[in-house]
């Protein structure tokens, strides 16, 4: 069974490599990227992918399932610039789709590891992401932070198995994270145009994302990095409704 690999890109030379080092041995690797002004194309190049672009969007999501459509084999694992996948999850996704047409599934679902201020994020294990999908069978909405609708059934690999989880290289700043919550609220706007939510709805979606990430996850053992990391999640959450707020406001 062939896996094709897809990845997007745009300035991504900071983590390509190690990304690219790590899917080398599969079958074939789509580089869809938005025009480049960086090195990008260049590793890109040295490694033998097949590029094809997309025009810029600000975010990943339209140019996915077009990235998806260029790959030559059914099973496609999506990938981002700043993952990595370990030998042991590169032998089991082979394993998988080798059987996963006779047990009905038509996805799998595995955990990624993320990293903030240095430190492994226990809060934000196992992030749950599907992103080995059968071709024919897999949609991707095209909008932000969407996740792929798949026909069929779709495997999750158990969280105690970390040895077969996602490598996410990106260890952001702060500044880093608040310039993505300004960003990627904006965009959140486009597919939560017309909700409306009370103070008091507020306040309990965003405590409880901060809680969840701190408490109920476990990001109290990363010390300051894991609170932090829950003030900022919440604080994502909090934007949003806050210009909620002010595009409902303007259209009175």
């Amino acid at each position: 069974m062939k896996i094709s690999v897809v990845i997007n890109t745009f300035n991504s030379e900071r983590f390509l490599d190690e990304c690219l080092r790590s899917v080398r041995s599969f079958d074939e690797i789509v580089l869809c990227d938005m025009h480049s002004t960086d090195r990008t194309i260049a590793i890109a190049e040295s490694y033998g992918c097949r590029i094809v672009y997309h025009e810029r969007t600000g975010f990943v999501e339209p140019a996915r399932n077009y990235a998806i459509s260029c790959a030559s084999n059914e099973w496609v694992l999506v990938l981002d610039s700043d993952e990595v996948i370990p030998d042991a999850l590169r032998t089991y996704l082979y394993d998988f789709a080798e059987r996963a047409e006779a047990e009905g599934y038509a996805a799998l679902k595995m955990a990624r590891k993320n990293y903030f201020l240095g430190r492994f994020m226990h809060g934000d294990y196992p992030d749950y992401i599907v992103r080995l999908i059968r071709k024919s069978r897999t949609d991707w909405p095209e909008r932000i932070h969407a996740r792929p609708v798949v026909d069929g059934r779709i495997f999750t690999i158990p969280a105690r198995r970390r040895d077969l989880a996602m490598e996410h290289l990106a260890n952001e700043s702060v500044s880093a994270r608040i310039a993505k919550t300004n960003l990627y609220s904006d965009k959140e706007l486009i597919r939560r145009r017309g909700q409306d939510f009370s103070v008091l709805s507020a306040f309990v979606k965003c405590s409880w994302r901060f809680l969840r990430f701190y408490i109920v996850k476990g990001g109290f053992r990363d010390g300051k990095a894991g609170f932090a990391y829950a003030a900022l999640n919440a604080f994502y959450k909090f934007a949003t409704v806050a210009k909620l707020w002010e595009q409902n406001a303007a259209g009175r």
